[in-house]
């Protein structure tokens, strides 16, 4: 198997709420959407972000559960420091429900996070090292 992402799938328990944050307040534009059941963003070159409604995902993968922080975070990079604080900004006018403000972190970079409306964790940073510049169009 090539180490290769296509999709990343989140489980959303109200797929109008995801909507709003995401194409109304973030101002992504879907590249595939099944109104009640999925939204498709395309996030990188042959990646796509896929919201599914929680009904419609239960009926093919199983039982989801909820409660607490999910374990995964999600990662936004940009080219300067600056950018992470106005990232940060435009989450908190989409109606971000938790925003943590931008911090110099000890690996060199600076990085903050938000919450999208199921709790999905976007990391917002900017990496000056060789990983941060592999990562960036």
């Amino acid at each position: 198997m090539e180490p290769r992402l296509s999709f990343v799938t989140l489980v959303v328990a109200d797929l109008a709420a995801s909507r709003r944050f995401y194409v109304e307040g973030l101002g992504w534009e879907p590249v595939l959407e099944a109104p009640g059941e999925v939204l498709m963003f395309r996030v990188a070159d042959r990646v796509v972000l896929s919201l599914w409604d929680e009904a419609a995902a239960a009926a093919e993968i199983g039982p989801v559960t909820r409660g607490g922080t999910p374990p995964v975070t999600l990662a936004h990079n940009v080219a300067d420091p600056a950018q992470v604080d106005a990232v940060l900004d435009d989450a908190r006018r989409a109606g971000a429900p938790h925003v943590s403000t931008a911090q110099d972190r000890s690996w060199g970079g600076r990085s903050g996070y938000f919450a999208d409306p199921d709790g999905f964790r976007w990391e917002v940073a900017h990496n000056p090292g060789e990983v941060g510049r592999i990562v960036l169009p």
